[in-house]
């Protein structure tokens, strides 16, 4: 046996020399010899590996196990487990591709799933809400009346059955079961096998294929479910599902009858007498447990229609518990007597009953024609349907065909709602989406239109758009795009429209409520901004009352004046004061007055309008134009040394001093750099909760004190900078200048504390100078009082006096 094995690997070993391979595997020759049938008598059992049946020899180079092993009872004892004188079938790793495809031919596998698993996945995973099982259900009975009527149309007789299309709903409390009932199309056997017993098979998208040819009766057809799974949204609250069908095709009738975590279903001929039904589906649920109490309520079932199916075609009707009183005919036979001959009144009770109620009976306003369609039922349908108590301030119904299809109507609200945040929160519910009048979703978070435009209520339907399986999330794609930007479009008409009425009282009330969401647009949509920038509206310097829009300023505007000036503060009254005004009102020019938060950041998004581009008089290099340029270079010339000097004391604090073009009464002026913040905005961002003052310095940029040369103060310092620049005292004003410009330019001093003990000390100065001044004189008042007044004493000549006579005499 040895020489054997040693005459293989020698065989083996010339092979790869020959050009063969044999790394732990043997050459084509050696493999010749290990197809033959060859028996040990004895086993090593450290050489046999059970796991992989390959027989490791202690052979160099070669794995070998022959066809058949034979292991004897001389065996190891780790051997032993094998009966003795048996044949063992193993597996040579030597194998070569050729011949290991030869052995185990290729095989087609189907995938397969645990159906219970799938369809639990089914079921949890594609639906966000409960309620919208009874959604799925009315609709799939809503498409089998439409195909009974469709099919009805060229075969008279499916009809004679049951001519009325309805559907009913009756919730059983006592139960714990709801059933929906149709008349519709039903089921045969088979057709109960592919739509029910087949995850994701849609019959309707079937019935549809089939109506391709026919292109305009595929255009009129109202048909809902196409994706297969809604039938299985049952199992969300029910754990057992029974249907019963009858089809005009067939003179039987089947009952399918599936549980929510079996993954088999049965399907049974029905036999009942009382069960049998002329023609279409009867689904019965028996709820769950938790779902029981909520589901199988009456008035639930009922706001659940209302919510979702309110406006199918067909008449929807709810078994409905309610009370009626009639007469009581109970009587006391102990006090009939006593009571005989008294005339009484008829006593009454209030008793229940239950009946159909309709609970569809609105009709789908803009499915209408817009020219039939009165005001005021507009308003109605916007007042039932929003829950509001004012009439809209404007409204627009539209139809949109071509590329995209959708019916549409919008409202602009009457007014704005009291908690402001509901305006831009992404969970406004306002736009609510219809698939062929079947209720699909308020939530989408900005696909249908942007935040700006929030405020906006209305509904959309469409016959083809984008959704997924569960048709609650609204797909991604270029039909939404396109959707989205004609409505957007919309409802910018209806704005303007408001904006051009005679009544201007109504833009007035329109602006008060929603001017900021027109406003955000300018921030959040920079491809709409020649729409928006009609609509914007702003208190000016000549207007303090009144708003006034962009077109109006620009026809106002002077012939010299080239460009739109604005200027941001938190009031009217702060913005009229400011000394920025001050060469701009010299001039008559008009100045917006931005003060709400907002303004500022919306007006440097927009940049321009009618190729006027906005400029904040606040910001350094302002350029009023109309000015003597010659003078203005005197000015500059000859206050250069002061504006260096100032600077000089002030150091980092300003970037620049110069000479100012804006400002014609007050001293100086602190004015912003040109892309940094403006004060204004400066107070807004330290203002946040959630501000970062790490970016505060970076952001603020340069700031420029800038001077008037008229003004009397700024003289003195220009003749103290050249006679006294290292006087204390005039170092002190310069400080005390800029500060205070700071407050008057609308920023705040780093350390107020310290800017109020600058001012007291001046003014202690002032007044200790001012008393200075009137003790001096008090004391000059004292001495002159105190020398004697002493009278003129007329001098006479000689010649000229005259004897007194004497008296005596």
């Amino acid at each position: 046996m040895r020489m054997f094995l040693f005459l293989l690997d020698k065989r083996a070993g010339d092979a790869l020399a020959e050009g063969g391979y044999c790394d732990h595997t043997l050459g084509k020759l050696a493999w010749r010899w290990c197809l033959r049938e060859v028996r040990f008598t004895i086993c090593r059992a450290t050489q046999l590996n059970k796991s992989s049946r390959v027989c490791r020899t202690t052979t160099p180079r070669t794995n070998f196990a022959g066809k058949r092993f034979y292991c004897s009872k001389h065996m190891h004892n780790s051997c032993a487990k094998f009966p003795s004188h048996v044949y063992r079938s193993f597996r040579c790793q030597a194998a070569v591709a050729e011949v290991e495809d030869a052995e185990i031919p290729a095989e087609k596998l189907e995938y397969q799933a645990e159906v219970s698993r799938l369809l639990d996945l089914i079921v949890h995973s594609l639906y966000s809400h409960k309620e919208v099982f009874l959604r799925e259900l009315v609709s799939n009975a809503s498409d089998a009346l439409d195909k009974l009527r469709f099919l009805s149309v060229t075969d008279d007789s499916l009809m004679k059955d049951a001519p009325e299309l309805e559907i009913r709903i009756k919730p059983d409390p006592d139960n714990s079961t709801i059933t929906i009932v149709d008349t519709g199309i039903g089921m045969t056997k088979q057709d109960l096998i592919e739509s029910l017993g087949t995850i994701a098979q849609s019959g309707t998208a079937k019935f549809i294929n089939a109506l391709k040819d026919n292109k305009d009766a595929l255009s009129d057809n109202n048909l809902i479910g196409q994706f297969g799974v809604g039938f299985y949204s049952a199992f969300l609250v029910a754990e057992k599902v029974i249907v019963s069908t009858k089809s005009p095709k067939s003179d039987r009738q089947f009952v399918w009858e599936g549980e929510a975590d079996s993954s088999s279903y049965i399907i049974r001929e029905e036999t009942d007498p009382e069960k049998l039904l002329p023609r279409g589906t009867s689904i019965t649920l028996y709820l769950k447990p938790d779902d029981a109490f909520e589901y199988s309520d009456p008035i639930r079932i009922k706001e659940l229609v209302k919510s979702y199916s309110q406006f199918i075609s067909f008449p929807i009707h709810v078994w409905m518990e309610k009370t009626r009183t009639v007469p009581d005919t109970t009587t006391d036979t102990d006090s009939a007597s006593s009571e005989s001959q008294e005339e009484k009144e008829p006593k009454t009770k209030t008793e229940k009953y239950y009946e159909w109620e309709l609970v569809n009976e609105t009709k789908p306003i803009w499915m209408r024609n817009p020219k039939e369609v009165e005001k005021s039922e507009y308003d109605a349908f916007y007042k039932s349907t929003f829950n509001e108590y004012l009439d809209p301030s404007a409204y627009t119904h539209f139809t949109t065909e071509g590329e995209v299809e959708f019916r549409s109507l919008l409202y602009i609200p009457g007014m704005a709602p009291f908690n402001a945040e509901e305006l831009y929160s992404a969970n406004a519910k306002n736009i609510r989406l219809y698939v062929k009048r079947v209720f699909i979703s308020s939530d989408f978070d900005g696909e249908l239109l942007p935040r700006y435009l929030g405020f906006v209520k209305g509904v959309v339907d469409s016959n083809d758009l984008p959704l997924n399986v569960s048709r609650e999330i609204l797909q991604e794609s270029r039909i939404v795009r396109i959707m989205k930007k004609r409505l957007v479009r919309k409802i910018f008409d209806m704005c303007q429209e408001i904006a051009d009425r005679e009544d201007k009282e109504a833009y007035k009330n329109f602006w008060t409520n929603f001017g900021r969401s027109i406003k955000l647009g300018c921030i959040e949509d920079s491809a709409n901004h020649k729409r928006l920038t009609p609509l914007l509206r702003f208190f000016t310097s000549k207007h303090e009352d009144s708003l006034v829009s962009l077109k109006t300023y620009v026809e106002n505007m002077k012939p010299d004046q080239n460009a739109i000036y604005y200027f941001a503060a938190d009031s009217i009254k702060s913005a009229k004061s400011a000394p920025f005004l001050e060469a701009l009102l010299k001039k008559d020019y008009e100045v917006l007055f931005l003060i709400e938060p907002i303004d500022e950041v919306a007006i440097t998004n927009l940049q321009e309008y009618e190729g006027k581009k906005f400029v904040d008089i606040s910001k350094e290099d302002l350029d009023l134009g109309g000015d003597d340029e010659e003078e203005e270079r005197e000015k500059e010339k000859e206050y250069q040394l002061l504006c260096d000097w100032m600077k000089q004391i002030l150091g980092d604090k300003v970037a620049k001093v110069q000479v100012s073009k804006r400002i014609s009464t007050s001293p100086c002026v602190l004015v912003s750099g040109k892309f940094g913040w403006s004060a204004n905005m400066e107070r807004i961002m330290k203002a946040q909760t959630l501000g970062d003052d790490s970016t505060l310095d970076f952001m603020r940029g340069r700031r420029v004190l800038e001077i008037n040369p008229d003004h009397p103060i700024i003289k003195d310092l220009n003749l103290a900078c050249k006679d006294s620049p290292r006087s204390t005292k005039y170092q002190n004003i310069v400080n005390i200048l800029h500060e205070t410009a700071m407050i008057s330019s609308g920023f705040f001093p780093e350390n107020s504390a310290e800017y109020g003990g600058k001012v007291f000390e001046v003014l202690g100065l002032a007044m200790a100078s001012q008393g200075d001044h009137q003790s001096a004189n008090e004391e000059e008042e004292e001495k002159s009082a105190d020398v004697e007044v002493v009278p003129e004493v007329e001098v006479l000549e000689p010649s000229e006096v005259q004897q007194d006579s004497d008296p005596w005499n």
